[in-house]
């Protein structure tokens, strides 16, 4: 079996950074996903697709895939500059701006 470990980014939807400190083991797909005629769905027999492991660190997700013959593959996160204003939001509506309302 291959899997591959990774820590998921933040979602696109949000600019908060749930589910993006732990480290998830992924299993690769065993075989190609098949269309239903009748609705279009896409199916698989495969039911360690459906797995997806969580842990702490990058060591215990390597460790666990080593302990059950888990051929694993490690995807480094690229790493973001943090974006801290020092006003925050509330600078968006302060009575002492200087520049143009932009928004």
């Amino acid at each position: 079996m291959r899997a591959r470990i990774f820590k998921p980014a933040k979602s696109a939807m949000s600019s908060g950074q749930a589910k993006t400190r732990e480290w998830v083991l992924e299993y690769a797909p065993a075989e190609a996903r098949s269309i239903d005629p009748l609705m279009g769905w896409t199916s698989s027999s495969d039911m360690n697709s459906q797995v997806r492991l969580r842990f702490d660190s990058c060591e215990a997700a390597q460790d666990y895939a080593k302990a059950h013959g888990i051929e694993a593959i490690v995807t480094k996160p690229k790493t973001r500059k943090p974006n801290v204003r020092p006003g925050g939001y509330g600078d968006n509506f302060a009575t002492n701006r200087r520049g143009a309302w932009t928004h």
